[in-house]
């Protein structure tokens, strides 16, 4: 039978609704990757539908550790630990773009915009740290024994362009709701300390002696009117108003790092390395509302972008621990890694190292 103009209308308006739908599924189907840092290696590469390592990326260069990934998922920075210099690394193909000088002993990186902040220690001698209760190993009488800093690299320059100074072994880096200020966890002084992004200007310092020693993992709320930091030897988080004045502290087990909010803040979550325990905190109540067990030193994690899994980078079990979520209960180990210091996804979601 001749088809008619009406019927070839109808039949090709079926059609692009089938291709619409099937687009549309196959968008819903793919759920991102996760990009793994590990010490011993360099950057494997977790597929999210799958949670099966699909790749791995030759950064060309030694002991990654903080890592981060561009607002549009093309460009993933690492800290490369032995190197003193990040890698950038072009998403799409895994291959090296170039890398750029840091300073000695770069460890944790974050990415605002085309501007990369990457801690460093100009006077980092490495070893292990100290123990709870001990002062930062000294270095020799005619050292300046300088802090720490904030390298900000310009990505599209691909250069660094200036520092920020921060305290002795600065730790975590955190940026206001507003953008306009960067908070920074100083380990060796027992400091919070809050700096104008731009001027690089120190506004405030936060001591945490009184309430626990090593501060370590720092995050925002989703409403940017609380900020917590974990006290490593404390066995505890801080709770710090938009202010940063201290609200509180709330008791946690032993080693807490990585800390992270859920995206709509109702929960607080932290990985407490020396209990092996994924702990979860009412947001509000700051009560302890479950904890699981992981693996070994397990330091930052992350939700998947659907906000339905949550990826913790365990080092010395040489995995990434897979969780629901809602239940916490264990989905998958992925125990092909070597060493893995931490991760974070793209799309991008909440965890210890970014947000969305």
């Amino acid at each position: 039978m001749k088809s008619t103009p009406l019927v070839m209308r109808f039949s090709a308006t079926l059609i692009l609704a089938a291709s619409g739908l099937l687009a549309s599924h196959a968008a819903m189907a793919d759920k991102g990757v996760a990009y793994v840092s590990n010490q011993d290696a360099g950057v494997s590469v977790i597929n999210l539908d799958t949670l099966e390592t699909s790749r791995t990326i030759d950064i060309q260069g030694k002991a990654p550790r903080g890592l981060g990934v561009t607002a549009d998922g093309k460009l993933l920075i690492t800290a490369n630990k032995e190197n003193g210099n990040i890698s950038v690394i072009d998403t799409a193909t895994g291959k090296l773009v170039q890398h750029i000088d840091i300073g000695k002993n770069p460890e944790f990186v974050r990415i605002k915009g085309d501007l990369a902040f990457v801690s460093f220690e100009p006077s980092s001698k490495g070893g292990p740290p100290p123990k709870p209760g001990e002062p930062a190993a000294k270095e020799d009488d005619d050292d300046d024994d300088e802090p720490a800093r904030i390298a900000i690299v310009d990505l599209k320059k691909g250069k660094k362009i200036r520092e920020i100074v921060g305290g002795p072994e600065t730790e975590g880096i955190e940026f206001s709701k507003d953008g306009k200020k960067l908070i920074i966890t100083n380990e060796a002084d027992n400091t919070i300390t809050v700096h104008n992004i731009a001027t690089g200007k120190l506004l405030k310092t936060v001591k945490t002696k009184e309430y626990g020693e090593r501060p370590r993992g720092i995050k925002v709320s989703p409403d940017g009117k609380t900020y917590v930091a974990t006290l490593e030897f404390g066995n505890k988080f801080v709770v710090l108003d938009d202010k940063f004045k201290v609200l509180k502290t709330v008791d946690t087990g032993k080693g807490p790092y990585g800390i992270a909010y859920d995206r709509d803040g109702k929960h607080i979550y932290v990985a407490t390395s020396k209990e092996k325990a994924l702990e979860v905190y009412d947001a509000k109540t700051y009560s302890k509302v479950k904890s699981v067990t992981t693996g070994d030193r397990c330091w930052h994690f992350s939700f998947t972008p659907d906000d339905k899994q949550i990826l913790l980078a365990c080092g010395k079990s040489n995995e990434v621990v897979v969780f629901d979520a809602t239940t916490l209960d264990v989905v998958k180990r992925v125990t092909d890694k070597d060493m893995p210091w931490g991760l974070v996804t793209y799309p991008k979601s909440m965890g210890s190292l970014d947000q969305p």
